[in-house]
């Protein structure tokens, strides 16, 4: 039987127990210690859910403890000294999306690790979700042919800042919080954009940062993606939250991930349509259930790679192309002008 991996928990916040559960879910890892800076929060979520070391200083933590890796839950302006401390000490570390606040940032993060040797990886799982999933292998199948153009869309009236009221303080919002996904999903799909085209908007009057975006990437091999984003707790008829709709055209064919889980391929002979709903956990919130569920795959990926038996698909390396696009897509917006981003 194989050793079980010590984690030790940097955060917690509101996704930090649906992290801890996934790890648990795998089988293989222990949490044994949480740090966050209100050291009250960190007791009573590590009360909840029995580990059993609290940290107020996340330096001893990792100088008592000494985990096999460093899972880092905090807000994103945490990421860098987190990632940069656990370099410094040799220890293997995993961190949320998105991965830093500027690009340079991000860069020196993976230069730090890559330079100690240490493996360092992104918890983005909105690509291990079971629809985004199957429409990969369907568009892998051939059955639609070449595709040329896709439309990606994260739009929903929920009201996201009940749960997370610093997504109100974030100076860069939307493009950095689901942005980094949805381009993510368009590199797992398409692979590497050559430019982009962003345009963004302010619903919200009490918020800091954008709630509403478009980008255009044009990807090499001539498909043209559009990402929509919403975020303005406006009234939609059919609200899909938190699912992705995608529609993808291809010059036999096309497929369409529709909400309630609707995998649908047309083609010459029909079209032939399945679910593809995701699985239950006990411990998910069931108005996240499908984004809750991809956590368990994503760290099943990220355990095998830090046992070293898989590679890891969202490495920080890979990461990093999609936080050139997040950046890209503020520069396209705040000088109305389309940004090359090929390598």
């Amino acid at each position: 039987m194989e050793r079980e991996l010590r984690c030790a928990i940097a955060g917690a916040g509101f996704w930090a127990r649906y992290q801890i559960a996934g790890w648990r879910t795998v089988s293989g890892v222990r949490p044994i210690a949480i740090y966050n800076r209100t050291v009250e929060k960190a007791e009573h979520l590590a009360g909840e859910l029995g580990i059993p070391a609290v940290y107020s200083d996340p330096e001893e933590m990792l100088e008592r403890e000494r985990p096999d890796f460093l899972d880092v839950i905090t807000a994103v302006e945490g990421h860098a000294p987190l990632v940069h401390l656990a370099a410094r000490r040799g220890i293997p570390v995993v961190c949320q999306k998105p991965m830093a606040t500027t690009l340079a940032e991000a860069e020196g993060m993976v230069a730090a690790c890559r330079d100690a040797g240490v493996p360092f990886f992104v918890h983005e799982n909105w690509r291990w979700q079971t629809p985004i999933r199957a429409l990969k292998q369907a568009l892998d199948s051939g059955a639609i042919g070449r595709p040329f153009r896709a439309r990606l869309a994260f739009v929903t009236g929920f009201p996201a800042y009940t749960n997370q009221p610093f997504l109100k303080t974030l100076e860069r919002f939307i493009i950095t919080d689901m942005g980094s996904h949805l381009l993510d999903v368009a590199r797992f799909y398409f692979g590497e954009a050559d430019s982009l085209y962003c345009q963004t908007g302010r619903v919200h009057h009490d918020i800091r940062g954008e709630d509403v975006a478009t980008i255009m990437l044009r990807v090499g091999g001539g498909v043209t993606v559009v990402c929509d984003m919403a975020l303005a707790e406006n009234y939609l008829e059919h609200d899909a939250f938190p699912q992705t709709p995608i529609f993808v055209e291809g010059e036999r064919g096309s497929i369409e991930l529709a909400p309630g889980f609707s995998l649908r391929v047309t083609t010459k002979e029909g079209t032939l349509v399945r679910r593809v709903p995701p699985p239950h956990y006990p411990w998910a919130d069931p108005a996240y259930d499908v984004v809750h569920a991809s956590i368990v795959d994503c760290n099943r990926n990220l355990l095998s790679a830090l046992r070293g038996e898989a590679p890891a698909e969202t490495t920080a390396e890979d990461n990093l192309k999609t936080m050139r696009l997040v950046f890209a897509a503020y520069d396209s917006a705040e000088g109305h002008c389309a940004v090359s981003v090929g390598s």
